[in-house]
């Protein structure tokens, strides 16, 4: 699985005119499923994302964690972090194929929700407009493999 992990001070995403989740302080999610991906490889990212210490505490150290600050996820599935560079036009061959990804990218939401966040996202394949106003700028990549 990747996953690209902006701090943000808001995002939302919008599809046919209609916001379907926003948040403010927390984590914008943008997140890619491989075909090998597994559900055991789902639950560590959403655990290392869930405790990833991003935030600045009162000396002004990344030292804090999403649940330290209150913050919400906003996840949205982004089949394009598999995209082949090769040429000029990617090709996308490398995601998974959406009877492997929805149930990943749903256990990813779930897994995050269980651990108390409140969880928005995107919808599976829509065409969505992402916004974001990305604080710090912090942006951190993960990319786990079976």
């Amino acid at each position: 699985m990747r996953a690209v992990v902006t701090r943000v001070s808001s995002a939302s995403v919008t599809i046919e005119g209609h916001i379907n989740g926003e948040i403010g302080k927390g984590f914008l999610v943008l997140l890619g499923v491989g075909p090998n991906d597994t559900p055991e490889i789902c639950s560590k990212l959403a655990e290392k994302i869930c405790n990833l210490r991003v935030f600045e505490d009162e000396a002004g150290k990344m030292n804090l964690n999403l649940e330290q600050v209150g913050g919400a996820i906003l996840a949205v599935s982004q089949f394009t972090l598999y995209a082949d560079t090769k040429s000029r036009r990617p090709g996308f061959t490398g995601a998974a194929k959406p009877d492997v990804a929805i149930p990943l990218y749903e256990q990813f939401i779930d897994q995050c929700r269980s651990r108390g966040f409140r969880v928005e996202h995107g919808e599976f394949g829509a065409d969505m407009q992402v916004a974001s106003v990305n604080d710090g700028p912090v942006t951190i990549l993960f990319e786990l493999e079976a």
